[in-house]
């Protein structure tokens, strides 16, 4: 009797450490599971063979630049044709099958046109918001939708958005929080299973392009939003904290400028963030801290123009940031530096990094390049150090080469698309 109890509870055992496995495997959001590029994936393949790694599958998309998320085994899209609206797909992550979608009218075109966004799985429900606003939650089972908002429209919003509405939802506790960035509303918190508006907060400057992240500030999570600045040397950005569950506006910093923000704030540990961006924006490192009186004290620990971001937040890995830093005005490419704020080195043009991807995993950097290629990249402060590229993603006859979207990795499969394709690359055993 008692070795059949130990059977059953190695059994039991076995099997949740499997379920917990497989959980952690999930890329559920922007960014993946903790929203900043790092992935417990282990056992990365480290060569590969002369033509590159496996493609397991590769699926037609259309334009755009919003990435994958994955959860249990199915891997989700926020798809777009700009003539006929936005289209959820879903797709079998061994196998590149397409098993439903939910599309919806939303037509219209803006400069770089396409998909922009990011979607985010929680349960049994599916949360994305299409570059005219519309923020959907659908059932994963039931592929319907269970509520609908227009985060652009449902607070004043006029004409849209240069480069559309942009936004990667976040989903914390209960709340699905976004950024509206209409005049009536900065960021909105959302009750995630209703849609019904639990806070939104007054405007937090002119309209850019960042989702709303998460920061541990004493300890306690803050939502981080960053606004925009206004024009090419204008002023009005900013950086605020966000109390999650009320919306309460905690603090704010004004130092940072940068016309066209699209990173979200890196949480750099230790009461401190990491703020980037492109057009020579470079970065600021900010520190907050709670004052005896309860409130909150912003101090900026350094700038540097040398380090930034165009499209996609830098990479914190055995402390030390990675980024892609080429913009219309510079082409610094792959670049790394210290927390303390010290560049250690850049690509430059040799190899060139122009707004492409970036995950870290198992000691390894994974790193599209923006264009065709892909590289397995050791991360060494002392210089770049590829051990590995193949030029996975050219596209005969494409007008653009633009391989901008966040990746996403789940149980060894890294799923990137381009201009007109998705595609799921072998990269671990």
């Amino acid at each position: 009797m008692e070795k059949k109890i130990i059977r059953v509870y190695i059994l039991a055992t076995t099997l949740l450490a499997f379920m917990m496995n497989l959980q952690a495997q999930d890329w559920p959001q922007y960014l993946g599971p903790d929203r900043n590029s790092i992935s417990p994936q282990k056992n990365l393949l480290r060569s590969w063979p002369e033509n590159g790694p496996e493609v397991l599958w590769s699926v037609g998309v259309g334009i755009g630049y919003g990435g994958p998320v994955v959860k249990d085994g199915k891997v989700y899209l926020l798809d777009r044709d700009d003539k006929v609206g936005d289209n959820l797909r879903c797709f079998d992550l061994e196998s590149g099958k397409e098993l439903w979608n939910f599309a919806y009218d939303a037509p219209g075109s803006v400069m770089f046109p396409g998909s922009r966004s990011v979607p985010v799985v929680d349960g049994n429900n599916i949360y994305s918001c299409g570059p005219y606003g519309d923020l959907y939650c659908v059932d994963i089972n039931t592929h319907k939708p269970v509520w609908h908002k227009n985060v652009w429209k449902d607070f004043g919003g006029g004409q849209i958005p240069t480069w559309a509405i942009s936004q990667c939802p976040l989903v914390y506790g209960d709340l699905l929080i976004i950024a509206s960035q209409a005049p009536e509303a900065g960021v909105v918190a959302y009750n995630k299973l209703n849609g019904n508006v639990t806070w939104k907060t007054p405007s937090v400057g002119p309209v850019g392009y960042v989702s709303p992240t998460l920061v541990k500030v004493e300890g306690k999570d803050q939502v981080v939003m960053i606004s925009a600045s206004a024009g090419r040397s204008g002023s009005g950005g900013k950086v605020v904290g966000i109390e999650p569950l009320t919306g309460r506006m905690l603090w704010e910093y004004t130092g940072w400028q940068c016309r066209i923000p699209v990173p979200c704030a890196v949480d750099a540990g230790d009461n401190k963030m990491l703020i980037s961006g492109g057009y020579e924006a470079g970065s600021v490192m900010l520190k907050v801290e709670k004052k005896s009186d309860g409130g909150y004290a912003v101090t900026e620990l350094y700038k540097n123009p040398d380090f930034g971001a165009h499209t996609q937040p830098p990479v914190l890995y055995q402390g030390n940031f990675y980024a892609q830093y080429s913009t219309n005005e510079r082409k610094d490419g792959l670049v790394c530096m210290t927390t303390d704020g010290q560049v250690k080195w850049k690509t430059g043009r040799n190899p060139s990094f122009d707004k492409g991807g970036i995950i870290a995993a198992d000691g390894l950097l994974l790193a599209t390049d923006g264009r065709n290629t892909l590289y397995l990249i050791q991360p060494d402060p002392d210089g770049f150090k590829p051990l590995v590229k193949a030029d996975l993603l050219k596209e005969e006859g494409a007008a653009t080469k633009q391989n901008w979207a966040p990746l996403a990795l789940s149980n060894g499969i890294l799923i990137i698309r381009n201009q007109s394709r998705m595609m799921g690359v072998r990269v671990a055993k």
